[in-house]
C-alpha cells in the first residue's frame, strides 16, 4: 500500500487517532454536558455559535505566528490548549463566568488546532494519495472512536465530570507526542493573492460548517434527550456508531484517487442527506435514533473524503497552503454559527429540535454543488471502471 509509506503522513493520522479518540469521548459529550450542567438547548447552540464567532474573530493572528514559529509548534500548542479545555467544561454549572471561560480557551484553541493542522496535513500528503490517506487517518479515528464514549459515559456516570474530563484532558495533551518525529514548516511573512485562492475552499467549508451545526451539534442534543438524559446510553449509542464505521473507513479514498470523485460526490451526498431525514425524524424514538446516529459512521467514511480531498489538494497548490486554511475555516466559523444561531431563535421560538437538525439539508445541497463542480474537472483514470464492476 503505497500511501502508507509517507512516514510524516503517518504520524499525522496517529496524532488524529488520540485525539479524535477524545473528540469522540469528551467531545461528544461537550454539549450534552452543558445541557446536563443547566444551559438550556437555545443556549447550548449559541454557546456553540460564540465559540466559532470567537475563533473567527483570533484567526488573523494565526499568519503572524506561524510566520515567527512554523507550522508545527502552533499544531502543538493548538492540542495542549484543547486538552485544558475539558477541564474547563467539568466547572460549568449554568450560564456564568466558567461557561464565558470554556469559550474563550475552546475558541483559542480549535482556532490554532484546526486551522494549522489541516495546513501541516495538506503540505506533508501526496496528492495522488490524498484520498487514500484521508480515509486511512478516519477508519484509525473509527476504531479509536468506539473505545471514547464508551468509557466517558461510564465515567461520567460513576465519578463525575472532574475524572472523566480529566481523563479527557490528559489523553488529548498525549496526542501531541508524535509530532516529536515530524519536521517543522516555515510560512512566508507575506504572500499576495493567497486568500484569493482561498475561495473555493471558503465556500465548501462555509457549507459544511452549516452542515455540522445541524446534523453534528443539534443532532447531539436531540439524541441525548431521547435517550433520556443518560450518558452511558448516550456513549453506547456514540460507540455503535464508531463500530459500523470502523470496517469502511477505506472504502471512499481508493474511488477519488481513481478518478472518480463525481460518483463519490453522489454516493456520499445521498447517504447524507438520507442520514440527516432520518435524524430529523427519529426524535423521542429511541431505536430509530441509536439506528440514525450509527448510519453517521457511514457519512464520516464516504463525505469526508469526499470534502477533504479537494480541499488538502487546492490547499497544497495554493500560494499558501496556511493562509488557505486560515480563509477556509473562517468560512465554516460563519457557516457554524449562523446555522447556531438560528437554530437556537428558531427553538426559542417554539420550533422543535428536528427542525434545527433538517436545516442541514440547505448546506448538503449546496455542497453538493461546489463538490460536483470540482470534481467534474478532475481527469479519471482508464480503466477503473471495469475495476469497479462497470465499463472500461
Amino acid at each position: 500500500m503505497a500511501f502508507f509509506r509517507n512516514a510524516k503522513v503517518n504520524l499525522l493520522n496517529i496524532h488524529y487517532g488520540v485525539f479524535y479518540l477524545v473528540l469522540s469521548g469528551g467531545g461528544a459529550f461537550y454539549g450534552v454536558y452543558l445541557l446536563r450542567a443547566g444551559v438550556s438547548a437555545p443556549g447550548v447552540l449559541t454557546a456553540l455559535a460564540a465559540i466559532t464567532l470567537c475563533r473567527f474573530g483570533f484567526r488573523p493572528a494565526v499568519p503572524f505566528l506561524a510566520s515567527r514559529f512554523g507550522l508545527k509548534p502552533l499544531v502543538i500548542v493548538g492540542t495542549l490548549i484543547c486538552a485544558c479545555q475539558y477541564l474547563v467544561l467539568a466547572r460549568v454549572h449554568g450560564v456564568g463566568w466558567p461557561l464565558l471561560a470554556l469559550i474563550l480557551v475552546s475558541s483559542v484553541g480549535d482556532t490554532l488546532y484546526w486551522t494549522t493542522y489541516h495546513a501541516y496535513f495538506a503540505l506533508v500528503g501526496d496528492d495522488h494519495h490524498r484520498g487514500h490517506q484521508i480515509s486511512a487517518r478516519e477508519a484509525l479515528a473509527q476504531v479509536l472512536g468506539i473505545v471514547g464514549p464508551l468509557v466517558t459515559g461510564w465515567m461520567l456516570t460513576v465519578y463525575g465530570p472532574m475524572v472523566a474530563f480529566g481523563a479527557s484532558s490528559i489523553t488529548m495533551a498525549l496526542a501531541a507526542l508524535p509530532f516529536i518525529g515530524t519536521p517543522n514548516v516555515k510560512v512566508a511573512q507575506s504572500v499576495p493573492g493567497a486568500f484569493k485562492a482561498a475561495r473555493p475552499g471558503v465556500l465548501l467549508f462555509m457549507t459544511d460548517g452549516w452542515i455540522q451545526s445541524g446534523y453534528y451539534m443539534a443532532w447531539q442534543i436531540s439524541l441525548f434527550v431521547t435517550l433520556h438524559e443518560n450518558f452511558s446510553a448516550y456513549g453506547g449509542a456514540m460507540a455503535l456508531a464508531a463500530l459500523v464505521g470502523a470496517g469502511a473507513g477505506m472504502l471512499l479514498g481508493r474511488l477519488i484517487d481513481a478518478g472518480h470523485g463525481a460518483r463519490a460526490v453522489i454516493l456520499s451526498v445521498v447517504v447524507f442527506a438520507a442520514t440527516i431525514t432520518l435524524r430529523a425524524v427519529s426524535g423521542g424514538h429511541i431505536l430509530l435514533a441509536v439506528i440514525a446516529n450509527a448510519c453517521g459512521a457511514f457519512v464520516t467514511c464516504l463525505y469526508t473524503p469526499t470534502l477533504m480531498t479537494p480541499v488538502y489538494t487546492l490547499a497544497k497548490a495554493a500560494p499558501c497552503t496556511l493562509r488557505f486554511h486560515v480563509a477556509t475555516e473562517g468560512g465554516w466559523d460563519i457557516g457554524a454559527s449562523a446555522g447556531c444561531l438560528i437554530a437556537a431563535g428558531a427553538m426559542s421560538l417554539g420550533a422543535p429540535i428536528s427542525a434545527a437538525v433538517a436545516l442541514s439539508l440547505v448546506g448538503l445541497a449546496a455542497a453538493f454543488v461546489l463538490l460536483t463542480r470540482y470534481y467534474s474537472n478532475q481527469p479519471a483514470t482508464p480503466g477503473i471502471d471495469a475495476a469497479l464492476g462497470g465499463r472500461p
